[in-house]
């Protein structure tokens, strides 16, 4: 960060692309854990596959916010 004026460009720039990762994450993170709630409603999945299911959202969601940094 710097007090260049020039700089107010491309911080709105990232922070727009910083909104959109945001919200990708969070979609996708409602999705797949709906849908293995779903599962587990009518018995189809474990605990455990649950609680996979949320940790392997959760590094995708890690993953996919590190672009941002590109």
């Amino acid at each position: 960060m710097t007090d260049a004026p020039s700089k107010i460009a491309e911080a709105i720039l990232m922070g727009r692309k910083t909104h959109r990762i945001v919200i990708q994450n969070i979609v996708m993170a409602m999705a797949i854990k709906a849908f293995f709630i779903l599962l587990g409603a009518f018995g189809l999945t474990t605990l455990w596959e649950e609680v996979l299911a949320d940790v392997g959202v959760a590094l995708l969601a890690v993953l996919n916010a590190s672009r941002v940094a590109k």
